[in-house]
């Protein structure tokens, strides 16, 4: 079986580009040009340029020797918390800017919930001189006061979403609208493999350099490419396509997906897609999605910012329903203290949505000679305050 995009923009049964008729040139402009542009020598010269002299890339894969004997375990951590801006979201907006600028667009929209890709889509729209526009919804906004302010340093204007749940969702959809309204000098960078058709494909692409690292450090530092799991937190899921990605199709790798259990999988606060999803459609594409018998979208949440997602990316729906992936999920009182843990044992304090990859080891069992490799997606400055208040730290 085939775990990557079909020429139909389908992941199994899942994906597709569910779009009204008014965003339907938009789609298909990129559709026509993504995978040809991204294969044009100069554009790969300039990607990897960017990547390594702005991103700071290749990202040191660190063995986490305290953390492994705690657990009992080779534990390895992809340290794209390092990038530029803190997070690995910079690798898909360096790629998507040098996308809009080859399509001659001269206005970029995003989405954000953490604000993480808002600040990578402001950092890589300053660097081009684009002008940049961020919807947030208003309760991120409030919860995530250094990056919206980091976002208008970098020249970006943020709008706040009042609609909904006032979160990442609702943001979502505003920029959607503002994009039906600016079809033909606005480019759209979503920061997660969601959305129509070929958003997903092309984000898990932008995102898969760090797989592609992964598998020669390994050979350096273990003499074998392959790990015996990858592991990443999902929310949309960028992180974790990007370190699936070319572990996909060998089935000698186990894929490991966290999601955030929130208050506890059915306490009615929860963003664990896998455990309470069924199939429907949300911003454009066809996925396991968080929803009342009725089809109405439910709100989700999680204490991360980034995993209060109420569906998942297409190829981690098709990844959960073909069982090529093991699908765990994480409380916020078990996230928060493998984030605290972390901190204290390697000196790293990790992002909170990063935190739930680092909290399975407490329940899911490896033996002691097996190498599991954790996507460190993000560092944990932008969630300083929640750790303050959850663990009493001023």
């Amino acid at each position: 079986m085939n775990y990557n995009v079909n020429e139909k923009g389908y992941y199994g049964d899942f994906g597709g580009a569910y779009i009204p008729e008014m965003l339907y040139p938009n789609v298909e402009e990129l559709r026509q040009n993504y995978i040809k542009v991204m294969q044009e020598p100069e554009f790969q010269k300039e990607f990897n340029e960017l990547l390594k002299e702005y991103v700071g890339r290749p990202t040191p894969l660190y063995f986490a020797k305290r953390f492994s004997e705690k657990y009992g375990v080779k534990i390895y951590l992809k340290r794209e918390d390092l990038c530029h801006t803190g997070a690995h979201k910079v690798n898909n907006t360096i790629g998507q800017i040098l996308m809009a600028k080859r399509l001659g667009k001269t206005r970029i929209i995003a989405e954000t919930g953490a604000g993480q890709h808002g600040v990578a889509t402001a950092t890589v729209c300053a660097l081009m001189g684009l002008e940049c526009i961020v919807y947030m919804g208003a309760v991120d906004i409030k919860r995530q006061a250094p990056n919206v302010a980091r976002m208008k340093m970098l020249g970006a204007k943020v709008v706040s979403a009042e609609s909904g749940s006032k979160t990442l969702k609702d943001a979502t959809n505003e920029a959607i609208r503002d994009w039906i309204n600016n079809p033909t000098d606005t480019h759209y960078i979503i920061g997660s493999v969601v959305g129509p058709h070929p958003y997903p494909d092309m984000v898990a692409r932008f995102q898969s350099v760090i797989s592609a690292e992964v598998k020669k450090q390994l050979l350096e530092k273990e003499g074998r490419e392959n790990p015996d799991y990858v592991v990443a937190c999902v929310g949309g899921g960028s992180n974790a396509a990007g370190i699936y990605y070319h572990y996909l199709d060998n089935l000698e790798v186990g894929i490991i997906a966290v999601e955030a259990a929130g208050k506890g999988i059915h306490s009615g606060e929860s963003a664990a897609t896998s455990a309470l999803g069924k199939e429907g459609i949300i911003h454009g594409s066809k996925t396991l999605l968080m929803q009342t018998a009725d089809g109405q979208i439910t709100e989700p949440y999680s204490i991360s910012a980034g995993l209060d997602y109420p569906g998942v990316g297409p190829m981690h729906a098709n990844l959960f329903r073909s069982g090529r992936g093991e699908f765990i999920s994480v409380t916020d009182a078990d996230a928060m203290k493998a984030g605290l843990d972390l901190s204290k044992l390697e000196g790293i304090i990790p992002a909170i949505e990063t935190s739930h990859a680092l909290a399975i080891f407490n329940d899911r069992k490896f033996k002691k000679d097996e190498i599991v490799v954790i996507n460190l997606s993000g560092r944990g400055e932008k969630d300083l305050n929640t750790y303050i208040e959850y663990f009493d730290l001023a």
